[in-house]
């Protein structure tokens, strides 16, 4: 598995925002949804395109188009939708997938209870959109669903990061073969004894949506 922490002012920029407790959610969304299009730059660096030919106004020009099948984002529910407009600006094209998946707050464990995804995604390229990489169990139980429906490779795409989510990943998927890259705004410091990042940005389901 590959990591790559991007290292951007603006991105570190927006990031300070989010983590501020006094950011309202309308503001919160809007950061969220900015930050998320930054990461998608560098998320999206290996996606798949095919060689074109077009006519300018002055001549034949040589260039690229996406590739078929068209991408695939798959949002986790429910913080994962305040990532996937930020997301789908810069790939308009791509198809959207569903995963609901919720934790368990006793024992950290993640379970799905509902799916809504294409009947094919063999050979797909996969964005899983989730905000806050903490323990690991959600997004592992999310990357290991999508390769057993057929998908080739996986970026997920995480505001926030711990050590041990990303230790976590890394043993169940290091040796895996399949491609599989994390892109994060930050590598905290640490979980507390909760299961949440320190020092993290709170809830993000909460800080989007609000409590219910």
């Amino acid at each position: 598995m590959k990591t790559l922490v991007v290292d951007h002012p603006l991105v570190a920029h927006k990031l300070t925002a989010l983590r501020d407790a006094r950011t309202d959610s309308q503001t919160f969304r809007r950061l969220t949804d900015e930050l998320v299009t930054l990461l998608a730059y560098e998320a999206t660096r290996d996606v798949r395109v095919t060689e074109v030919t077009v006519e300018t106004p002055v001549a034949e020009a040589h260039g690229v188009r996406l590739a078929r099948p068209a991408p695939l984002v798959v949002p986790i529910l429910r913080a994962g939708l305040g990532m996937l407009e930020g997301m789908t600006r810069l790939l308009p094209t791509a198809e959207v997938g569903f995963l609901g998946m919720i934790r368990d707050e006793g024992t950290l464990k993640a379970e799905t209870y509902a799916t809504r995804l294409p009947e094919d995604i063999s050979g797909r390229q996969c964005y899983v959109l989730d905000p806050m990489l903490a323990t690991g169990g959600t997004l592992a139980a999310a990357v290991s669903l999508l390769f057993d429906r057929g998908t080739e490779d996986i970026t997920a795409l995480c505001l926030v990061s711990s050590p041990e989510g990303v230790a976590h990943m890394e043993r169940v998927f290091g040796g895996g073969g399949r491609p599989l890259r994390l892109v994060t705004a930050a590598l905290d410091e640490r979980l507390n004894e909760a299961g949440y990042i320190v020092p993290g940005l709170g809830d993000a389901g909460d800080r989007l949506y609000g409590v219910a």
